[in-house]
């Protein structure tokens, strides 16, 4: 050590760390997107996009009201107009590249105009007439109008300016037959990640972890259930998130028959949140999964973020319940708490109308607290994301009595404050010697042993009455 003459100062590390920012509630929303609406309808394929505001989902996304062509759309209009619920990642799998088909039309012109009602992909428009090939903007305009169709205008001494007729070859996106294998994706021949693969992309593009995993117009395919369930389990192998899917409404249109079609589907997952049938506002036709995700959302808002609050019994921005078809199902709340006791998410009228159910779809066939309540299994996968990222800088410090103890202290003040707050009921943690043998501790391995005690919400609230004679009395008091 160099030699020192005088007075220095040196600082150590605080010994109580402060706890890391999480959300529970980032929703992730793969499907399919009118890319042709956008500037580079290829930008948009396969890549996570982080939206804050509705203006910003459509200008990189398009908007259509095509919901059954343009899934993400119903999403969109669900998050933002109705819930105000931001931000929200969508994922596009529609790629213009594979999913597009080639047309070869000819079209009147009425006052210099025509109209296509395709979703066409503009940089493939080719327009001619009387065997002269135009000039985009010099002989002719082409764009989009308010109703998503594509407006294509003869300019004035163009080529086209004495034409009838207008011939027009484009691709336009082939949404009939886009494959639900698309969603579900995997990794390319050049190691690129698409469809659901991408969930272990989202904490590293923006920084925060995916809690609520969405796909509406898919999820009811027991197959793409199946993949959403199992990649929500092991998000970066690390993380854990809550998934919303769908009982398809065109097989099950009576709710008695909907605990079998859940059961046989295997839609059965602590991790999911099972939602019939479909629901409406005014004349839009929603899955009901879309305002579950927004329901959850608010929820989270008004909470701190943090994930304590069951989604059941909130106000529903809706006007009714149908199915697939648009017919309309009314349901009473016997009815309603017949499908909450299979573990089956639905809505009901009851002074407005509100969600309804508390379950996970793990219920019945699963009793354990932590699984079956919707809010304490999303609150146990919030407070182990935190418990993660917090402790994550600790991760090759010396196993020292010093670093054992910052963790100890920093998690018992978090905890101890999660529960002055009420958002849990009590927390604790421990360093058991029984559960770190010596052999553990020579390769490097400790464990904390943490109890934590979210709330459970009150789904049942009684009133018990009895008739006291001994208020006869009161009758005497004036005489």
């Amino acid at each position: 050590m160099a030699f020192y003459h005088g007075v220095k100062t040196s600082e150590q590390a605080t010994s109580v760390i402060a706890p890391v920012q999480t959300t529970a509630g980032l929703p992730v929303v793969f499907g399919t997107a009118p890319v042709h609406l956008t500037e580079d309808p290829s930008a948009v394929v396969n890549k996570p996009i982080i939206c804050y505001s509705w203006e910003e989902a459509v200008q990189q996304l398009g908007y259509s009201e095509d919901w059954a062509h343009f899934t993400l759309c119903e999403a969109m209009y669900a998050q933002f107009k109705l819930y105000g619920v931001a931000p929200i990642v969508f994922v596009n799998v529609l790629d213009p590249a594979k999913h597009k088909k080639s047309t070869t039309t000819t079209a009147t012109l009425a006052e210099k105009k025509c109209v296509v009602k395709a979703a066409v992909l503009l940089n493939t428009l080719k327009v001619s007439s009387a065997g002269q090939t135009g000039v985009a903007n010099t002989d002719y305009t082409a764009a989009f109008d308010d109703k998503n169709q594509l407006v294509i205008s003869v300019v004035k001494g163009g080529k086209f300016d004495t034409a009838t007729t207008l011939n027009l070859t484009y691709d336009e996106l082939d949404v009939e037959n886009f494959d639900y294998r698309n969603v579900i994706g995997g990794v390319d021949s050049n190691d690129k990640a698409t469809g659901f693969e991408l969930i272990d992309t989202i904490y590293h593009h923006f920084g925060i972890v995916p809690g609520l995993i969405a796909a509406p117009g898919f999820s009811q395919n027991p197959t793409v259930a199946s993949v959403m369930k199992a990649k929500s389990r092991v998000i970066n192998n690390l993380f854990r998130a809550t998934t919303l899917v769908d009982i398809d409404t065109t097989q099950v249109v009576k709710y008695t028959d909907a605990y079998e079609w859940k059961k046989g589907n295997s839609y059965t997952g602590e991790s999911e949140v099972v939602c019939w049938p479909k629901v409406r506002n005014g004349d839009y036709v929603f899955h009901m999964s879309t305002h579950i995700m927004g329901i959850m959302g608010k929820c989270d808002a008004s909470n701190s973020d943090i994930p304590t609050l069951s989604p059941s019994n909130k106000s529903m921005n809706i006007t009714g319940l149908c199915l697939a078809n648009g017919k309309e199902v009314m349901l009473t709340h016997s009815q309603a708490n017949l499908l909450n006791s299979q573990g089956i998410m639905t809505a009901v009228n009851i002074n407005g109308w509100v969600s309804w159910g508390n379950y996970t779809g793990a219920y019945p066939g699963t009793t354990d607290v932590k699984d079956t309540f919707i809010c304490v299994r999303r609150f146990n996968d919030w407070d182990d994301q935190t418990f993660i990222l917090t402790y994550w800088q600790k991760v090759d410090m010396p196993i020292l009595p010093r670093n054992i103890k910052t963790i100890l202290d920093s998690e018992t003040i978090r905890l101890n404050g999660l529960t002055s707050r009420g958002f849990i009921l009590g927390g604790r943690i421990e360093f058991k010697e029984a559960e770190n043998p010596t052999t553990d501790l020579l390769n490097g391995i400790i464990r904390f042993h943490k109890y934590r005690t979210p709330p459970i919400p009150a789904q049942e609230i009684e009133s018990i009455s009895e008739y006291d004679v001994s208020y006869f009395k009161t009758l005497f008091q004036t005489v």
